[in-house]
């Protein structure tokens, strides 16, 4: 066992992989979860309207290439913090995968300052508004495995 003690991303990134096993979308489970202050304000996975059936029960509502019937991780997470008043200006969002460009519209104009993310994830545009905005993107891939020992 190790003694090394994960860091702060790292603690927060592994929470966001957890969240994303809630993901009803097969096609691409996302997680995020929203951070002020190193505590958590908000979580978020990529699923249907509440209250309506999810791509695992009904299948996928496709067009040009993507699937519509659900929301999004960080739009949810955005959303729960609305549900329950938490003030997420300033925040920080981990978030499994990139978002998506219009997720990442809706993240900066939340007030968002911080965009932790494990996999790169489709639009390269977010890369130049980010840095327009002043919001950090950060880029915390896990290293790969090392290979087994072979017998």
């Amino acid at each position: 066992m190790s003694d090394k003690r994960a860091s702060w991303d790292e603690y927060f990134m592994r929470i966001a992989r957890e969240v994303a096993s809630r993901s009803t979308c097969h096609r691409k489970h996302v997680g995020a979860v929203i951070v002020r202050d190193k505590c958590i304000l908000a979580t978020g996975y990529n699923g249907s309207l509440r209250g309506h059936a999810h791509c695992d029960e009904v299948g996928h509502m496709m067009e040009d290439g993507h699937c519509v019937r659900t929301i999004h991780a960080e739009a949810n997470a955005v959303i729960q913090a609305a549900r329950h008043g938490a003030r997420i200006d300033g925040a920080d969002i981990y978030v499994t995968a990139s978002p998506c460009w219009n997720c990442f519209k809706m993240v900066a104009n939340a007030g968002i300052r911080r965009i932790v993310y494990g996999e790169f994830y489709r639009d390269e545009r977010i890369f130049d508004f980010a840095r327009d905005l002043g919001i950090a993107l950060v880029d915390i891939a896990p290293a790969a495995e090392p290979p087994a020992a072979q017998p």
